[in-house]
């Protein structure tokens, strides 16, 4: 995701929300990769550096933990210039049914 103008805030560094959301959309792809209709059932994060305009951000997810029907998951958002930028964790519940496609 390259951070633009709109995505900036007061402070001129991107939105701590348009981070969460590129990192809580790696963990519902990871999540639900499976073939399980899975949902979050938390999500925090951690910002490390401030990405700036024009900055590449690439959330990247891996599960943890698996069991039963919790997951935990890990994103990293990582910039080329700056390194990481957040860390995000988060706990996914799988529903009973099976995902459709669509």
């Amino acid at each position: 995701m390259t951070v633009r103008e709109d995505m900036t805030n007061g402070h001129s560094i991107c939105h701590g929300g348009i981070i969460f959301t590129l990192a809580d959309t790696a963990f519902a792809l990871a999540c639900n990769s499976g073939g399980h209709a899975t949902v979050a059932a938390s999500g925090s994060i951690d910002f490390l550096e401030a990405a700036h305009l024009g900055d590449q951000l690439t959330a990247t997810a891996r599960e943890l933990w698996q069991r039963g029907r919790t997951g935990i998951y890990e994103v990293t958002v990582t910039d080329p210039r700056r390194g990481t930028v957040a860390l995000f964790r988060g706990r996914s519940h799988r529903l009973k049914t099976h995902r459709t496609e669509t």
